[in-house]
């Protein structure tokens, strides 16, 4: 730009009021581009979670009800987290391929009354494990690939036949897009999307989210940085969403959200498809936090955040604070 640009360009006359703001504002956040997570549960497991003030675990009936105001503020979608207790728990994970297990039954009640809400659900054993890990352990406590890709590729056939619009693969096992988009187009199910969870990084801000389902305890020590990603690497995020592409993923995401929102632009600016973004119970406890204190204010920050995953490259957003999002752009 020419070093005499000034007066004759001034980038002020464009913020000056709302309406010249509004017509060049470059991008901008509506509610179906939001999926609000769930936690579903039944009995002593019901209730606040004391790690994310303001998130509850529900039963199906306060599902149903929750879901069909989420539907009336135009949210697109749902995303649903099982909490099971312990006695359900198993080293091989057995109850997430149970017909009539909590996540089944809370897809059908969801659809059956808001046919035209989205329904996600995560193919991952970590709630159902009685270790806590995504897969199964082998004799050395090593999480097995291909084994527990023969799970997965049973739990997502599973969820699309009770009625999922969305499976959503948050394991990071190598191959399973394309085992999971093999066994659904077998079984005719063409239009279940796959949103994988292209790029999920071994990250600290999970805390909540593991407290929440109840895995937090099975863990304990344990960590899952054999199959989750290094923190350090961003290289290893575009070969991880162009295999997940190249398998039959529809959607890709990135989780956590915005400690990486880098990685959001960079894998928006290469491949240029549907790409989520998780702003996970970490940033959500982090935020409330500073609100409760004063030290943020709520709407403003809010908003804020999720416009940045929007200007990352973000085309959708899971977001504990979808609902809230959703009244404030009624307003």
């Amino acid at each position: 730009m020419s070093q005499h640009a000034f007066p004759r360009t001034r980038p002020r006359r464009l913020r000056r009021t709302e309406f010249i703001r509004g017509m060049v504002r470059e991008h901008s956040l509506h509610a179906s581009q939001l999926i609000q997570p769930i936690f579903i549960a039944e009995g002593a497991q019901k209730g606040p979670v004391s790690s994310m003030p303001g998130v509850v675990r529900l039963d199906i009936l306060e599902l149903v009800r929750e879901c069909q105001e989420l539907a009336a503020l135009g949210i697109g979608c749902v995303a649903l987290f099982p909490v099971l207790p312990q006695s359900l728990k198993t080293e091989d994970g057995a109850e997430a391929l149970n017909p009539d297990g909590l996540v089944v039954r809370a897809i059908k009640a969801v659809k059956a009354a808001c046919p035209d809400l989205g329904v996600m659900v995560d193919i991952a054993l970590d709630p159902y494990t009685s270790h806590g890990h995504d897969g199964l352990l082998d004799a050395s406590g090593y999480v097995t690939n291909d084994l527990t890709l023969e799970m997965l590729r049973k739990q997502a056939l599973l969820y699309a036949r009770a009625g999922a619009d969305i499976v959503s693969p948050s394991d990071m096992m190598d191959g399973r897009i394309g085992q999971i988009r093999e066994v659904l187009e077998r079984d005719s199910q063409h239009n279940t999307i796959i949103l994988s969870y292209a790029a999920k990084y071994a990250s600290s801000f999970y805390g909540p989210f593991r407290d929440a389902v109840g895995s937090a305890a099975n863990l304990g020590r344990g960590d899952k940085r054999t199959y989750q990603m290094d923190p350090a690497n961003t290289d290893e995020a575009l070969r991880e969403v162009e295999l997940d592409l190249a398998e039959g993923a529809d959607i890709i995401m990135v989780k956590p959200g915005m400690p990486y929102l880098d990685i959001i632009r960079r894998v928006k600016d290469k491949f240029g498809v549907p790409t989520a973004a998780y702003q996970v119970s970490g940033e959500y406890a982090m935020l409330h936090a500073a609100i409760q204190n004063g030290w943020l204010d709520e709407k403003k920050a809010l908003m804020e955040a999720l416009l940045c995953f929007r200007r990352a490259g973000a085309d959708i957003v899971l977001t504990y604070y979808a609902k809230k999002a959703a009244k404030w752009l009624a307003e």
